[in-house]
């Protein structure tokens, strides 16, 4: 088998070290044709050599052009100028884009790829804020590849068309075109780089969204893309972002920053895209923790990739005890970022106002955040606009009122299986227990918060948690957050809480996953939470159900139409 022949079966295979090592020796012997230059330039981009790839692209261009393949020319030059957006090289893409649609516009005959031209103006219009005409040029962009038969083009059209819908406030179409991007992925439709921006993209909305079903299970499935291709790089940092964000949500927080620390890893060795939620992870963790030094110098070193580390800076400054600073760090980052980032920061915003007494602006936020239930129907959602208002009602003297709503944002945080948010519901409910008289129950959910608090190392939430003064965080699950506790004697579950009689969502998912045969170390990578976790899961589930072991779970599970 010739070596050009061993590159081009390491490419169809993914084995993209491969492909490189073997691409390069038949270039140096003999050189390569435009189609095996565009692969070799694929697989560099891929494995971290994100600049010689680029070269390599306008290289195959080239060759394209001499071949008189001008589809294919203009296809590279698209990608080409695709490649160096990524790369922060704006100027450069700009003059390949003008390439490309030059290209088009000479051909006789309509061109293959023209949809992806459109590409570029839709994620432009987008990031302005402008969902109308992203809509447009991404429905154009989708319509020229299914008709043209380019499957690129028509999946990162109905992505984008997906992205602008949810801007736009059509929440249920536009997370069921991000599923419908998805399937064109998992098929194996799409070419690797087009494929990897998708998975991000629709992980990146889905928790823009609230969605953190979505965000599970398209995290698991590209973390699963990323390990079944040897040596990926480009992506592959940016799934560890992801997964480090729901290991912070679910109290993993030692997993969390494990995930943490590799994107940064993989930042450094080519995935650039990881690098801000690498170390806003890292920070976050770090700020829970009460390792303030730690947080800043992680919030800098995400703020270099240009974009704001917020909420998480301003709550620093809140924990470091000033409020002012914090308060106008959170208002000058939410006057100019894109809405979809804006309201991830509208619950620390309510905090944050009422902390630096600006009452008046705390109440605004909360409005707003509760107005966004009306279009966004996810339960994480309702739990911190419930905790907004809770907040709020508290802070203006209401605390009969307070408690309902904290109780249900308590339910659904529990649902979540979001261990912090939880226990700062209870924290604050103690309070509100001990001012109504019931201290009993005040007893019982301080208790609660602290064996929590203790167990994540939440050290500051631990040192604030006094009878008399409790801190409520209605906010740290954001950013883009979660474990049972024993149930709130007066709380009402929601009724997606619990299923099969006893079990809490959640504990359903164990279930299932245990009655596949996995272990407590695979339950836990599958739901992006701690071996801990499992087995205390497993423990309610025994308790629960009267059972002894994992085969009598599995029996359950079958009895009772689970799997």
């Amino acid at each position: 088998m010739s070596t050009l022949t061993q590159g081009r079966k390491a490419y169809a295979e993914r084995r993209w070290p491969d492909a490189v090592g073997q691409y390069t020796e038949a270039d140096q012997a003999e050189g390569l044709p435009a189609s095996d230059v565009e692969q070799l330039a694929t697989s560099l981009i891929l494995t971290g050599g994100a600049a010689e790839g680029v070269d390599l692209l306008a290289r195959a261009h080239l060759s394209y052009l001499a071949d008189g393949d001008y589809p294919a020319a203009a296809r590279c030059a698209v990608w080409t100028g695709m490649n160096l957006i990524m790369q922060g090289e704006p100027a450069r893409s700009a003059g390949w884009m003008a390439r490309a649609h030059r290209i088009v516009e000479d051909l006789p005959e309509p061109c293959r790829f023209e949809g992806l031209l459109l590409v570029p103006a839709g994620l432009g219009a987008l990031y302005s804020g402008d969902g109308a005409a992203a809509a447009k040029a991404f429905t154009r962009a989708a319509d020229l590849g299914r008709a043209r038969g380019d499957a690129d083009s028509a999946a990162l059209g109905v992505l984008g068309l997906g992205q602008a819908k949810i801007m736009l406030g059509d929440l249920d179409d536009g997370l069921a075109l991000l599923d419908e991007a998805m399937v064109a992925v998992t098929v194996g439709e799409i070419s690797p780089v087009p494929a990897g921006i998708i998975y991000c993209a629709v992980i990146e909305t889905c928790h823009l969204a609230f969605d953190l079903r979505r965000a599970h299970e398209w995290t698991r499935a590209l973390d699963k893309w990323c390990d079944a291709q040897p040596n990926l790089v480009a992506f592959s940092g940016q799934c560890q972002m992801h997964r480090a964000a729901l290991y912070r949500l679910h109290g993993a927080w030692s997993e969390a920053i494990a995930a943490a620390k590799t994107a940064q890893d993989l930042a450094f060795r080519g995935d650039r895209m990881a690098t801000y939620g690498g170390f806003y992870e890292q920070g976050e963790i770090q700020r829970l923790r009460g390792d303030f030094d730690a947080a800043e110098a992680s919030y800098r070193h995400a703020q270099e990739t240009g974009f704001p580390p917020q909420p998480g800076l301003a709550l620093l400054r809140l924990a470091q005890g000033k409020p002012e600073q914090a308060q106008t760090l959170l208002r000058q980052t939410m006057a100019g970022i894109d809405p979809g980032y804006r309201r991830l920061m509208l619950a620390a915003r309510v905090e944050i106002e009422l902390a630096a007494g600006d009452s008046d602006a705390a109440r605004t936020a909360m409005k707003e955040l509760a107005a966004l239930c009306a279009t966004i129907d996810m339960p994480m959602l309702h739990a911190l606009a419930e905790q907004a208002q809770a907040t709020v009602l508290t802070h203006d003297g209401d605390p009969a009122a307070a408690l309902v709503l904290l109780r249900r944002a308590w339910s659904r945080w529990l649902s979540l299986d979001a261990p912090f948010e939880a226990a700062c519901c209870r924290a604050l409910l103690a309070s509100l227990c001990a001012v109504l008289g019931d201290e009993e129950s005040a007893r019982l959910e301080r208790e609660a918060a602290r064996a929590t608090f203790a167990e994540l190392g939440a050290a500051p939430a631990l040192a604030g948690l006094t009878p008399d003064s409790v801190p409520a965080r209605a906010n740290d699950a954001i950013r883009p957050a979660a474990h049972p506790h024993t149930a709130h004697p007066h709380a009402a579950h929601d009724a997606d809480t619990t299923v099969a009689g006893a079990l809490t969502a959640r504990e359903t998912e164990v279930v299932q996953l245990v009655s596949a045969g996995l272990t407590n170390r695979d339950i836990a990578v599958e739901l992006f939470i701690s071996e801990k976790t499992v087995a205390r899961h497993l423990s309610n589930i025994f308790t629960k159900l009267g059972l002894t072991s994992r085969a009598a779970a599995t029996a359950y599970a079958y009895q009772h139409g689970l799997v």
